[in-house]
């Protein structure tokens, strides 16, 4: 039944596609929404009958998202009183906080492991993406809170899909987590930074709210998760515990006394801010570690498989809220848009791999940092956006550059996997240098 599915919805998605064509050339009012909406729904699940394709069904799926998006922005604006856009930090929040629960703090000894490919990697990740981002949004003459976009897109770190790409090349995974953990957490410092240097030129930039709304967002859900991976799965010693809950509660309690000496917020404010913070991220984890630890008995498939949902669910919900907050700017300078960041994207990949191919780097290593560099957390970019109020201007290159990312990184993690690479099998791969 399933194979016959799937032959039969190729052949719909082309019928929807002529469908919409037609009604395009011969201005049919109102079809050309609701055909290429199936188009790219048909297609999506069509997909999923072919080895090679499945992998792009996701993809597919948002563009389908972002097309209901586009013809019926309405819908994804505003319900009653309530703006959906006030969903993007808690939905990345979740996303994060299911990043944190996949690791643990051992994903951070690849520092030590592997020094030479991790200062590579982020060196490459901090330079390459945001100087072209620059370059690019200077050259394009985009206007100023679209060119910021653009910039913001490359100041911003890696995410858990460069891991993904990472396994299916057959690229140097640990390198990659390892990368991933420390850019992500070195994000708060660097990202703000490299926006005022060179985002400053177009838009204001304020460098302690960025870096407490990267706190909020990213951070502190990382932390959450990585407590709650350590309780829930039972494999770290007491001690361990202890001295992990000692490190997150002082990256809790210096995240308020930057709230309290840069903000303008009271000390009662800033202890009830703090307050608040202990119960959402460390209490309430180390509580639902327990309880998931006595319910799932630790069985680690039933959180990721939830994880893995939310965290597709609530990225699609992303794109397609910002698509909507943005789509007269999108109707406007869109393809310029999309081209640029492919440009940017493609760039990253080609930087990345060569500079590693000349620093001596092995193949897998090249592979891992490659995709590091050219896939960034566009979910973050987007909620920066949005902490800056300019979800709808700033925030589209986040929303173009997702989807578009993950067609060419898969696009390239499937061609080099079928690419002999040098080096340990399981693409974990030391260096001494």
């Amino acid at each position: 039944m399933k194979k016959t599915l799937y032959k039969i919805l190729p052949g719909m998605a082309g019928l929807a596609l002529i469908l919409f064509l037609f009604s395009i050339m011969l201005d049919w009012k109102g079809i050309p929404g609701p055909s290429l909406i199936a188009f790219f729904t048909f297609l999506a699940f069509g997909v999923r009958g072919s080895e090679f394709f499945k992998s792009f069904s996701y993809t597919i799926m948002i563009f389908a998202a972002v097309t209901i998006s586009m013809f019926y922005p309405q819908l994804f604006i505003q319900w009653g009183g309530f703006r959906l856009e006030t969903t993007i930090v808690p939905l990345l929040q979740i996303i994060m906080f299911g990043m944190g629960s996949q690791m643990s703090f051992r994903d951070f000894a690849g520092v030590v492991k592997m020094p030479k490919g991790v200062f590579l990697g982020l060196t490459c990740q901090f330079t390459i993406m945001p100087l072209v981002g620059f370059a690019i949004a200077s050259l394009f003459g985009f206007p100023p809170e679209i060119g910021a976009g653009i910039i913001l897109v490359g100041a911003s770190p890696s995410g858990l899909a460069s891991n993904v790409m990472s396994f299916i090349a057959k690229a140097n995974l640990a390198l990659s987590v390892t990368l991933t953990a420390v850019a992500t957490m070195l994000a708060p410092l660097i990202t703000p930074s490299l926006m005022k240097l060179l985002a400053g030129q177009f838009i204001p930039v304020d460098f302690w709210d960025m870096m407490l709304g990267i706190i909020n967002i990213v951070i502190l859900p990382i932390v959450a998760g990585l407590i709650f991976n350590a309780v829930a799965y039972g494999r770290e010693t007491r001690k361990s515990i202890r001295i992990q809950a000692l490190v997150y509660l002082l990256i809790i309690a210096g995240k308020n006394i930057i709230l309290y000496r840069t903000a303008g917020v009271g000390a009662v404010e800033a202890l009830i801010q703090l307050l608040k913070d202990l119960g959402w991220f460390l209490v309430l984890p180390v509580l639902g570690a327990l309880a998931f630890k006595h319910l799932a008995k630790g069985n680690k498939k039933y959180l990721d498989r939830a994880m893995a949902f939310l965290s597709m669910a609530g990225i699609g919900v992303i794109i397609v809220v910002i698509t909507a907050a943005g789509r007269d700017s999108l109707l406007e300078i869109g393809f310029i848009l999309i081209l640029a960041c492919l440009l940017h994207n493609c760039t990253g990949y080609l930087l990345g791999y060569w500079i590693c191919r000349l620093a001596g780097m092995d193949e897998r290593s090249c592979r891992t940092i490659a995709l590091e560099v050219g896939m960034q957390n566009g979910g973050l970019a987007s909620g920066i956006a949005l902490q800056m109020g300019k979800v709808a201007t700033v925030g589209l290159a986040p929303a173009v550059f997702g989807p578009m990312m993950n067609i060419t990184g898969s696009s390239l993690a499937t061609w080099w996997r079928r690419k002999p690479a040098n080096g340990n099998e399981n693409g974990i791969t030391t260096d001494t240098a």
